[in-house]
């Protein structure tokens, strides 16, 4: 009877350690999310958020930091008050519970396809600091990986699904923008 016990006794125990490293998803999330940008800062190209002074070294929290995954053609980038055509999964940094990031708002599913994926348009005004800072360097067809320190993402604030001080990472495609007054071409007739 003993025997049977021992087994048991493990399995219970080992049950209560996942259960307690799926709870702790999030404990010392702002540390969590801050050494992962300082991480983020010595791997990646940054830019800095258009509302520092370009000419000053800042704070990391100042830049958001981006890997080019395609390349886009053209040497126009969109302006502050354009719209933006773009398509995007947004997650954030990984956790044990999901270890390439909890996806928080996507708009393709599976890997990304240009002739498969759908877009949401928005105006780069409504768009979070970081988000909007990489618009305005991006071209038609590239494709970034963005991440976005949480005080240049939603701050000290949860969002649904998003936990205050969230570093965001998107994988975003920037398929087309236009300029106040300018309608954007339809989608289908954009598509490669």
């Amino acid at each position: 009877m003993t025997l049977l016990c021992l087994p048991l006794v493990g399995t219970t125990v080992a049950c209560s350690e996942q259960e307690d490293e799926e709870a702790d998803d999030y404990a010392n999330w702002q540390q969590r999310n801050e050494a992962f940008i300082e991480t983020a800062a010595t791997k990646y190209k940054r830019l800095k958020t258009y509302t520092k002074d370009a000419n000053a070294e800042g704070k990391v929290s100042d830049y958001i930091y981006y890997e080019v995954i395609e390349e886009g053609e053209g040497g126009d980038s969109p302006y502050y008050t354009d719209s933006v055509r773009i398509s995007y999964r947004g997650r954030l940094i990984p956790t044990v519970s999901y270890p390439e990031g909890y996806i928080f708002d996507e708009t393709y599913k599976g890997d990304f396809s240009w002739q498969t994926t759908a877009t949401n348009v928005s105006t780069i005004t409504t768009l979070t600091e970081g988000f909007a800072t990489a618009m305005m360097h991006m071209h038609r067809g590239d494709r970034w990986r963005l991440y976005i320190p949480y005080q240049l993402g939603y701050n000290t604030t949860a969002k649904e699904g998003i936990p205050a001080y969230s570093t965001l990472v998107f994988d975003v495609a920037l398929a087309d923008f236009s300029h106040p007054g300018h309608k954007l071409s339809s989608w289908s007739a954009r598509r490669r």
